[in-house]
């Protein structure tokens, strides 16, 4: 018979035992994020085309979705991981560092594309007179991303895939199996996607590449063959 597995330890004493792992995976988490946002900004300054696409022909355009797009994802993201990270620090450690790999694909993806902006009436203006330094700095900043709107301003051909879809997606994998996480992660999921699509944020074809992209990051770091064991992090 096979033994029951031990439940994690949770709370303040586990996120104490397990400080230096968290940092890692924190550290390892911005590198990825920072890595991907270079890549992202080495795209604007290509000249890509616009393409058709079915149904972003069909979405109307929302001006007050597009404004508060990013806000929407922080409020419909940031919850879950923190209540993970609380519930099961050590599966917060893999799920830090599979987003990780999910950035750095997607850094690459954007790298290897050339797609200019699904709506460019709507678009931002990109990194105009900025220096490439001091955009990316800005970036990286959460008060220039959420409270001064950067991404959207700088970023009109980070495309391929949707971070937005990727993210929520991810932790909605990782919660899957905690059904009182599981719900909030999937509404907010759900929502985030359809803000995406009203707010003319990306092609059809970038939320479906979310997709593919990070079930399959998702699934080479958590499947197991049954009886086989499951590497730390």
């Amino acid at each position: 018979m096979r033994r029951a597995a031990r439940p994690e330890a949770a709370g303040l004493a586990a996120l104490r035992a397990l400080w230096p792992a968290l940092l890692l995976a924190l550290a390892f988490r911005a590198f990825s994020y920072g890595a991907m946002t270079a890549l992202a900004l080495h795209s604007e300054l290509r000249p890509a085309p616009t393409l058709p696409d079915a149904v972003l022909a069909a979405v109307p355009y929302l001006p007050w979705v597009g404004r508060a797009n990013y806000l929407l994802w922080l409020a419909c993201y940031l919850p879950v991981t923190l209540a993970l990270l609380w519930a099961a620090p050590r599966r917060w450690v893999r799920y830090m560092v599979t987003g990780g790999l999910v950035s750095l694909a997607r850094g690459l993806c954007i790298a290897a594309t050339g797609l200019g902006p699904p709506d460019p009436a709507h678009a931002g203006p990109g990194i105009g007179g900025r220096s490439f330094l001091q955009a990316w700095l800005d970036l990286c900043s959460p008060l220039g991303v959420f409270a001064r709107g950067t991404a959207s301003a700088y970023l009109t051909k980070d495309l391929f895939f949707s971070g937005h879809t990727a993210t929520t997606l991810l932790i909605l994998l990782y919660v899957w199996d905690r059904p009182r996480l599981r719900l909030p992660a999937l509404l907010g999921h759900v929502l985030v996607v359809a803000s995406v699509f009203l707010s003319h944020l990306h092609y059809t074809v970038d939320v479906l590449g979310a997709y593919a992209f990070t079930f399959a990051i998702f699934a080479l770091r958590e499947w197991r063959p049954a009886g086989a064991a499951r590497p730390a992090a």
